[in-house]
């Protein structure tokens, strides 16, 4: 496992994460140009979904039941569960809602870096995993704001007038967890992956698939600069958040050993969805606590997320999984 966190470390795409991360904490004045960073989630949000409807369009239904069952039983489980212990560790609703739907959804950054870990490893893995990306997007977002409001109405019970809408209390709900750009741009990059199929794969080679490693080392020079910067903003809320942000990618990671493994899922599959497991968002789900859950403090969620999980997971984090994973296999 050793020689595997120093082959992971000592990749150029986690060197360049580390460069950022480096840059951020000197108060260097190196900065990506504006917009560039927006640009890069773009590439990397198509590249992923195309790659993921090219590669699903190859598989039958019946072969992606058990994957597609447990991939989303993760994103129930996991909001509910993280949503749990913050209230329990005595964080607000608003809060632990961010943090639940941060950790419920996935990282494509900490994904994509996950597929080359496991193509360097030579260690094969099913083509469709590209697709339960997407899959993971949404369902944590909606799970994470349902708990809130039922939790919210449940608080209004004492009033004299109570009116329940399904259409005002869920409808923002649903659209931003299904229609956020991030998700959208994913789902509908899948959708075009998915009816091309081998036709479209010849036009989008070139600039999605050839290029994506490197276009994914200027993303996490990027991203070391921005979780740099994160770092103080989570250390101002105390150790409970810090004890969060290194111990719920390891829980989590083995949750998606186990669920990949009676998936059915090989080896290589199995560390893919551990890793989406354990991995935390910092595009979609931020997004959309920013639109519906404004109270909580983005500082906190986001934080987490790109001050502790993204690092934890990029250096330690995936060749743990490979291990766990290792153990059923």
């Amino acid at each position: 496992m050793q020689e595997m966190i120093i082959n992971n470390l000592t990749s150029p795409a986690i060197l360049f994460f580390i460069l950022g991360i480096i840059a951020a904490l000197v108060k260097s004045d190196l900065k990506l140009p504006a917009g560039l960073n927006e640009s890069l989630s773009i590439y990397l949000l198509i590249a992923i979904g195309m790659k993921g409807g090219i590669e699903l369009a190859e598989h039958s239904f019946h072969e992606l039941v058990r994957p597609l069952v447990g991939t989303l039983s993760l994103g129930i489980i996991i909001p509910i569960i993280t949503f749990a212990i913050c209230r329990r560790l005595g964080i607000d609703r608003k809060n632990a809602t961010g943090i639940a739907a941060t950790y419920g959804s996935v990282s494509i950054v900490t994904f994509g870096a996950a597929l080359a870990f496991v193509e360097q490893a030579n260690i094969t893995y099913e083509s469709y995993m590209n697709a339960f990306v997407v899959l993971l997007e949404s369902p944590a977002i909606i799970v994470s704001l349902i708990i809130l409001k039922l939790l919210e109405n449940r608080s209004y019970k004492e009033e004299v007038v109570y009116r329940f809408s399904a259409t005002s209390v869920y409808g923002p709900i649903i659209k931003e967890g299904l229609f956020g750009k991030s998700v959208f741009l994913m789902v509908g990059s899948l959708l075009v992956g998915l009816i091309g199929g081998e036709r479209a794969l010849t036009i989008v080679k070139p600039l999605f698939i050839d290029l994506y490693p490197s276009v994914l080392v200027l993303f996490l020079l990027g991203m070391g600069l921005t979780a740099g910067n994160q770092l103080a903003a989570v250390r101002k809320y105390g150790i409970k958040l810090l004890a969060l942000g290194i111990l719920l990618p390891p829980v989590y990671g083995f949750l998606g050993v186990v669920i990949g493994y009676y998936s059915g899922l090989s080896l290589g599959g199995t560390i893919l969805l551990s890793v989406l497991a354990a991995s935390a968002s910092y595009i979609a789900a931020p997004a959309a606590m920013r639109a519906s859950v404004p109270e909580a403090n983005p500082a906190i969620y986001l934080g987490m997320a790109l001050g502790l999980t993204f690092p934890f997971n990029l250096t330690i984090g995936m060749p743990l999984y490979y291990e766990m994973a290792k153990w059923f296999y």
